[in-house]
């Protein structure tokens, strides 16, 4: 295992953004669709369960279900339910970007610092998402869930997106709001700053994390003195 000290002493020559609520302000919409799927079927899903789901890949939320509801769960109507619901919020206009996400990727544009998204969610989401707030263009990698064997907190996501730009992971920073992906980042040995949502970390995650950060803008001005 590589010394923290060393890894955070490396440059940064490419950055690997989550998606939902680090980059998009999702994760909101997906636990009311969630809600509203339960309600749909009759099955009460809580907040605090929906808590649990944050930044787990779709596999990892099947599993959760059918261990809290039981086998029987329709799973497949669930989630069905869920995605036309979280679609018409989008479709709505309720999904908008983080703060600060502009200027960050302005500045790495002016640095010419390559990019990519490491997301939990589906292609078909990550594509209809970024597409409709304007980012797609923006990254020069996007690896979804369709993509890899093993989801967030596997480190295959993180290791996927940084030999698809091109940049070691012990050069690269991971973006993170979630446990499971502040875990995957560490585990593939990519420092990780976490931008808390809708979960505040634990004494675990802030043991991982090279910092927490309350928004995009803070991660920006350290970029910019970690470089200069």
């Amino acid at each position: 295992m590589p010394d923290s000290r060393m890894m955070t002493l490396q440059p940064i020559d490419g950055v690997i953004f989550d998606m939902d609520g680090l980059l998009l302000d999702s994760e909101s919409l997906a636990m009311d669709a969630l809600i509203h799927a339960g309600t749909t079927l009759g099955y009460d899903v809580s907040h605090s369960f929906c808590r649990r789901m944050v930044g787990v890949a779709a596999d990892g939320c099947r599993a959760l279900m059918l261990e809290t509801y039981g086998d029987s769960f329709p799973l497949h109507d669930f989630f069905a339910a869920q995605e036309v619901h979280l679609r018409d919020l989008v479709d709505a206009g309720r999904l908008v970007l983080k703060e600060g996400v502009a200027p960050l990727l302005d500045y790495l544009d002016a640095q010419g610092i390559p990019r990519a998204i490491a997301t939990s969610s589906s292609r078909a989401r990550a594509d209809h998402h970024l597409a409709l707030t304007n980012l797609h263009w923006r990254f020069d990698a996007i690896v979804t869930r369709d993509d890899v064997t093993r989801g967030k907190p596997d480190p295959e996501p993180y290791l996927t997106a940084a030999r698809r730009i091109g940049v070691p992971a012990a050069r690269c920073l991971a973006l993170e709001d979630s446990h499971s992906g502040a875990r995957a980042a560490h585990a593939a040995r990519i420092r990780v700053i976490v931008v808390p949502d809708l979960l505040e970390p634990d004494d675990d995650i802030r043991r991982k994390a090279l910092a927490i950060m309350d928004d995009l803008h803070m991660v920006l001005d350290f970029i910019r003195q970690a470089r200069s």
